[in-house]
């Protein structure tokens, strides 16, 4: 597949016009134009660029790329490193934040409800069609300690779990994989008796205990593997491509 029309198959599929972001989604380095083979990865880190180039792949397609808002916007370093790896073996980079964090079926949050037996019920952010934060219920009720194993096991990351002045049962639970700690309260005013997300501030402790609400802090690397491993997968699937996940293992 040619490497611009691998860009707008992504794009048709993603919608990333409709979101507005900390970053560019689409394709941020340009490499070879013939794709055959794509490595698929959490963050555009300079182990996974290294992978890549040991696999021959053609395109690298990640949910963290580069060029977020606020950086320095030199190309020095650490950053020139990496790009320099890239452009010298033709690889071409793709990204997708959070447009991959809210699609519907191969999205991060929803990756990871179909992982926890979570019904998908609505956005957290009333108003806003492409919430980030989402909001469902268990198939079964859970103690805290119940769905702090799940996932654990689930993640193969032990969570962080805050439980103080929560409720002894979880019927309903808010989500956001990654740094979304904050839209806690938003959980707790809709009456939800849990919020999970990769995160976690110094603030996010008094908040979960004054409102009254469970907090599972549990990693912002392993609440975003699904998404974008079921992102390859469904590009293998539906145009043909090889495509490999490969994991580089994060303990945040």
């Amino acid at each position: 597949m040619n490497n611009i029309q691998l860009e707008s198959v992504l794009n048709e599929l993603l919608s990333p016009h409709q979101i507005k972001d900390y970053c560019p989604n689409g394709l941020q380095v340009e490499g070879k134009s013939e794709v055959k083979k794509i490595i698929t990865g959490v963050t555009a880190c300079q182990a996974l660029i290294d992978r890549a180039i040991s696999e021959q792949a053609d395109a690298l397609l990640v949910h963290h790329g580069f060029f977020w808002k606020g950086e320095p916007a030199e190309i020095r370093g650490m950053k020139y490193r990496r790009i320099k790896a890239l452009i010298e073996n033709g690889i071409n980079l793709y990204a997708y934040h959070l447009p991959l964090d809210v699609h519907p079926t191969l999205g991060n949050n929803a990756k990871l409800a179909e992982l926890l037996d979570i019904e998908v019920l609505g956005g957290l952010e009333e108003g806003n069609p492409n919430s980030v934060a989402i909001y469902g219920q268990l198939a079964q009720p859970l103690s805290g300690e119940e769905l702090a194993a799940r996932l654990s096991i689930t993640l193969h990351r032990e969570p962080l779990h805050i439980s103080d002045n929560a409720p002894q049962e979880i019927k309903t639970v808010g989500w956001c994989t990654g740094g979304g700690q904050d839209f806690i309260e938003l959980a707790a005013n809709k009456g939800l008796d849990a919020f999970i997300s990769g995160e976690i501030s110094e603030r996010t402790v008094h908040i979960s205990r004054e409102l009254g609400i469970h907090y599972f802090s549990a990693g912002h690397h392993a609440t975003e593997r699904y998404g974008i491993k079921s992102l390859g997968d469904y590009l293998a699937e539906k145009n043909n491509l090889d495509v490999e996940f490969i994991d580089i293992d994060n303990p945040v």
